[in-house]
C-alpha cells in the first residue's frame, strides 16, 4: 500500500483505531494519530478513485468581517479541495462570485491540521504546562456540570465569565450562542461589553451622534458603495485590502464604487499598506497616536483660510464656538477655541505644531485641509487600529470632526469619520436572555479575576451594578484564544491564570491546541466548520451586499469530536435542564426551525427541504442612497433630531463633562468634553520611556491569519510569513538586515521574529502582526512571535478598552 492510499485508509477508518487508543498525557495528545505531512494528505485524497467527487457547501466563519461561503469537494469522505460558489453575473456587483481569500481556501488544511484536538482531556500537570490525560465524554460532561453547580452554589452566577472570543463569530447555532443558552438556563453569567477591536470608537460615537436607532446603526455609517459619488476619499488607518479582502467583504464594494467615481484616495497610516497600492492612493505617513493633532491642525487651516461655514455649524452642532456652547461650559471651552489656542493649554494647533508631532509636513497638512473643504463630496473614514491606542477615544472623536467642520456629511458620497456601514440579514437562533444583568469591559477580565469585588462602575466602567459581588471563578472559553494569546501583557496574564487560588476552573473548548488551550483544566474538542451544519448570514462588515447561506456537513466529525449542541444537551441533562435546553428538538431540527422563522419574514424563500445542497439561498444588494449617515438630520435637523441630549451633533458633550467629573481615572489619563490631542503613556512624548525604549510598536492584521485563527496552518505561514516591519534607517543603526531574526523587548517581555526592513513604515515606528501563537523558550522569550508578550494591560480612560497599539520597545539582532 502506498503512503497516499494508506493515509486515505487512516482517514476513512479513524473512529475504529482512535477509539481503541490508550489515554494520552501531555499536549502531544492534540497532535497524535495524524502526523503525515499536509502534502501527503492532499495528494492522497486527490489520488483516491474509489468514489465520485461530491460537492458540499460550507463557509469560513472566522472574524474577518465576512462569512464567505464555498464549495467543499469531497472524495471518500475526505475534503480534497475548496472552491468558490458560482456567481450569477460577474459584471454586476452583488451578483459576483464570492471568492474566499487564501484563509478561507485553507479551511481543509485547518480541518486536517496536526494540532487538532481529538478527545476530551483533563489537566494532570500544573495549569499552563499543557499536560493532559484523555477522558471519556461522559466524564467530561459530568465534570462541567459539577463545576458549574459548585461555583454557582458557592459564589453565585456572577462568578462565571464567558470569555470574549471570535474564533467562530460567523456561526449562528453551532457554538457560542448554544453555550450561552445553557449558562442562561443555569441562572446566567457575568457578561461583557465592548470588543477588543472597537471599544473606544463604539463608546465615544454616541456622545457625538447619539445612539444608533436601528439594529445595524447604518444611519450613522454610510455604505462604502456611496464612494461612487465621492471625488475624494480620506481613510485614517483603514486597510480594507487586507482586513476585508475576501469576496464576501467590503473590498469588492469599494473596488466597484471607485471604478465608478475615480475618486482620489488618501490613506493616512504609519505603514504603506496594501490598500495604498490597491486603491492607487497617496500615502501620508503619520506617527501612531497623533491623529487628533493632525485633525486639529487641519481645523486651524480651515479657520484661518475662511473655509468653515460657521452658520452651518451653528445649525447642526453644539460646541463648535463660544456661541454654540451649552450654558454649563466654561469660557473658551469650545473646539474652535481649543484649536486657536484660547483654551486651557494656550497652544495654537498650527500645522507647524502638528507637523512636529505627526511627521507630516506643515504644507501638506494645509493642502489636505483645502482638498477636503473644496471637494464636492469627501468620504472620510477610519479603521479600528487608530482607536486601539491608549488615547483612542480622543483620536476616534477627532476624526469624526473632519466631515463636520467641512460640511461633508449627510449628503451622497460622504461619511462621518466612522468605519463604513453594513446591512445584515437577520436570523433566528437559540439565544435567550441572561438573568445576570451585570457586565464588565471585556478587556478587564484579568482584573475581574484578581480584584473583581473591588471593581466599581465609577472606576472600571461596570454596567448594571455599582460593584461586582464576586471575582471570576469559572472561565468558559469557547473558540477563544484570548486568555493565553490575544490579551495584553502575556507574562502578567500567565501569572494570573496559573494561580489556581484565583480562578478555580478554566474550561477551554476549541478545534486546536492553541496557546490558550494549554491553560485549560478541562479541554474539549470541537467540530470544525466543515464538520458542521448551520444557517448563517454574511457578517457585520460585509457592506451593502448581504446573503443567506445554509451550511451542510461536508465531512464526518473526526476522532471523538462532537457537535457543541449535543455535548451541551448532555451537560444540561446532568443539571436537570435538558427539556428547557432542547425544547424537544435535535440540532438538525433547530436548524430547520431557525430557517422557518426567517421564512415567516421572507415567505418567497424556498422550503427547507428545497435548500438541500443550495449553499447560498438568497442574495441581496442594498440601495446605498438609503444608508447615508445623518442624511435625514442634514435635510431637516428640526424634524429629524439626533438621539443626543441636544438633538444636534455634540462637538462639546455635557455628558462627557459629567463623566470626567465622576470617573476615577489613572494618572496620565484624561476625559474631555471636546476632542483634544492628548499625549499617550508610552507615546512619542513619553520622553523618560523613550530614553530606554525608543521605538513605537504598533500591530496590524495580516493575510496569513485572522486574529489567531489559521495561524497554525503551515501553508499560510509560508505564503504570508509573520515579520516585524522596521524602517531602513532604524535597521541600519542596529546592524539589522532584512530577514534577520530580531528580539523586541521592553519591561513586560521579550519576543523574537524575522525583520522586514522596508521604506514602507515611518522611521521610529515598528509594526508586528497580531495573532501569532504565543510560545516561550526556556529563557522566557516568546519565539512564537506573539506581539502581546509586549503590550500593556493599562486600559483606556473612557471605554476601558484595548490599548495594544501603544507600546515602546527596543529591538536588537539575535
Amino acid at each position: 500500500m502506498t503512503i497516499k492510499n494508506s493515509l486515505v485508509s487512516q482517514l476513512l477508518t479513524r473512529r475504529k483505531f482512535m477509539k481503541t487508543s490508550a489515554a494520552v498525557t501531555g499536549a502531544a495528545a492534540a497532535a497524535s494519530s495524524l502526523t503525515l505531512p499536509f502534502k501527503a494528505q492532499a495528494e492522497s485524497a486527490e489520488a483516491s478513485l474509489s468514489k465520485e467527487e461530491s460537492i458540499k457547501y460550507s463557509a469560513c466563519l472566522v472574524n474577518c468581517g465576512s462569512r464567505c461561503p464555498f464549495k467543499v469537494h469531497v472524495k471518500d469522505g475526505v475534503a480534497v479541495k475548496i472552491s468558490p460558489e458560482d456567481g450569477v453575473n460577474e459584471a454586476i456587483f452583488g451578483q459576483h462570485q464570492i471568492r474566499p481569500c487564501l484563509r478561507g481556501r485553507s479551511a481543509r488544511w485547518r480541518t486536517y491540521n496536526p494540532d487538532r484536538l481529538k478527545y476530551p482531556m483533563l489537566r494532570v500537570g500544573k495549569r499552563g504546562e499543557g499536560k493532559f490525560k484523555r477522558i471519556s465524554w461522559d466524564e467530561a460532561t459530568t465534570i462541567v456540570a459539577k463545576e458549574l453547580r459548585s461555583v454557582i452554589d458557592t459564589h453565585g452566577n456572577e462568578a462565571i465569565y464567558y470569555q470574549y472570543g471570535s474564533g467562530t463569530t460567523g456561526a449562528n447555532l453551532q457554538g457560542r450562542n448554544t453555550c450561552k443558552r445553557l449558562l442562561n438556563l443555569a441562572g446566567g453569567f457575568l457578561d461583557m461589553h465592548n470588543t477588543y477591536s472597537e471599544a473606544q470608537l463604539n463608546t465615544i460615537q454616541p456622545y457625538v451622534f447619539g445612539q444608533a436607532k436601528n439594529i445595524y446603526g447604518t444611519e450613522q455609517q454610510t455604505l462604502f458603495a456611496e464612494i461612487k459619488n465621492s471625488d475624494l476619499v480620506v481613510m485614517f488607518g483603514q486597510n480594507l485590502a487586507e482586513t476585508r479582502m475576501s469576496g464576501g467583504g467590503q473590498i469588492a464594494e469599494i473596488y466597484d464604487a471607485l471604478a465608478q467615481s475615480n475618486a482620489k484616495v488618501i490613506i493616512i497610516d504609519p505603514r504603506r499598506t496594501d490598500s495604498v497600492t490597491a486603491f492607487d492612493s497617496e500615502w501620508l505617513p503619520i506617527r501612531p497616536g497623533t491623529d487628533a493633532a493632525l485633525v486639529a491642525a487641519i481645523g486651524y487651516t480651515l479657520i484661518k483660510e475662511d473655509l468653515i461655514d460657521d452658520e452651518m455649524l451653528k445649525q447642526y452642532t453644539v460646541g463648535w464656538d463660544e456661541k454654540t456652547l451649552p450654558a454649563s461650559a466654561s469660557t473658551n471651552a469650545s473646539y474652535k477655541s481649543y484649536i486657536l489656542g484660547h483654551g486651557s493649554d494656550n497652544t495654537a494647533k498650527t500645522p507647524e505644531w502638528a507637523s512636529e508631532l505627526t511627521g507630516i509636513p506643515a504644507n501638506r497638512i494645509k493642502q489636505l485641509a483645502r482638498e477636503i473643504a473644496n471637494a464636492k463630496a469627501a468620504w472620510i473614514s477610519q479603521g479600528w487600529g487608530v482607536q486601539r491606542t491608549q488615547t483612542g477615544e480622543h483620536a476616534a472623536r477627532a476624526i469624526m470632526m473632519l466631515p463636520i467642520m467641512t460640511g461633508q456629511f449627510g449628503r451622497p458620497g460622504t461619511n462621518i469619520g466612522t468605519w463604513g456601514g453594513s446591512v445584515g440579514y437577520p436570523l433566528s437562533g437559540l439565544a435567550i436572555p441572561n438573568p445576570v444583568k451585570v457586565s464588565i469591559p471585556c478587556f478587564l477580565w484579568t482584573d475581574a479575576i484578581v480584584r473583581g469585588t473591588e471593581m466599581t462602575a465609577a472606576a472600571d466602567y461596570i454596567k448594571g451594578k455599582d460593584r461586582l459581588s464576586s471575582n471570576i471563578k469559572f472561565l468558559w472559553n469557547y473558540a477563544s484564544n484570548i486568555s493565553g494569546n490575544q490579551h495584553s501583557d502575556l507574562n502578567r496574564t500567565h501569572e494570573i491564570l496559573t494561580d489556581e487560588s484565583l480562578c478555580e476552573f478554566n474550561l477551554v473548548w476549541d478545534n486546536h491546541m492553541t496557546a490558550s488551550a494549554k491553560y485549560a483544566d478541562l479541554l474539549l474538542p470541537d467540530v470544525s466548520t466543515l464538520e458542521s451544519d448551520d444557517l448563517i448570514n454574511n457578517s457585520y462588515q460585509s457592506g451593502s451586499y448581504h446573503y443567506l447561506v445554509r451550511l451542510q456537513q461536508a465531512v464526518e466529525p473526526m476522532w471523538e469530536n462532537r457537535a457543541t449542541y449535543d455535548v451541551l444537551a448532555e451537560i444540561a441533562d446532568k443539571m436537570g435542564l435538558k427539556e428547557q435546553f432542547t425544547e424537544g428538538r435535535t440540532y438538525q431540527q433547530w436548524v430547520e426551525h431557525a430557517y422557518n422563522e426567517v421564512r415567516k419574514r421572507e415567505p418567497q424563500l424556498p422550503s427547507f427541504a428545497e435548500t438541500d445542497g443550495m449553499g447560498i439561498i438568497d442574495r441581496r444588494i442594498a440601495d446605498s442612497s438609503k444608508h447615508i449617515a445623518l442624511k435625514d438630520f442634514r435635510d431637516n435637523p428640526t424634524g429629524n433630531p439626533l438621539n443626543t441630549p441636544s438633538g444636534k451633533i455634540e462637538i462639546y458633550s455635557e455628558a462627557l463633562a459629567q463623566v470626567a467629573k465622576e470617573r476615577e481615572i489613572m494618572p496620565g489619563d484624561k476625559i474631555t468634553p471636546i476632542p483634544e490631542y492628548h499625549p499617550a503613556i508610552e507615546g512619542i512624548e513619553d520622553h523618560a520611556m523613550l530614553e530606554k525604549y525608543p521605538l513605537q510598536l504598533t500591530g496590524f492584521h495580516t493575510k496569513g491569519h485572522c486574529h489567531s485563527t489559521y495561524s497554525s496552518v503551515a501553508q499560510l505561514r509560508e505564503a504570508a510569513p509573520d515579520a516585524v516591519w522596521m524602517n531602513s534607517l532604524d535597521a541600519q543603526s542596529r546592524n539589522i538586515k532584512n530577514g534577520d531574526i530580531v528580539e523586541l523587548y521592553n519591561d513586560r517581555g521579550r519576543m523574537r521574529m524575522p525583520a522586514k526592513v522596508t521604506a514602507r513604515i515611518m522611521p521610529g515606528t515598528v509594526a508586528a502582526p497580531e495573532g501569532a501563537w504565543a510560545k516561550t523558550n526556556k529563557e522566557g522569550v516568546d519565539v512564537g512571535g506573539c506581539i502581546n508578550r509586549l503590550t500593556t494591560q493599562r486600559p483606556t480612560a473612557l471605554a476601558k478598552g484595548n490599548p495594544q497599539h501603544t507600546n515602546l520597545v527596543e529591538i536588537k539582532r539575535v
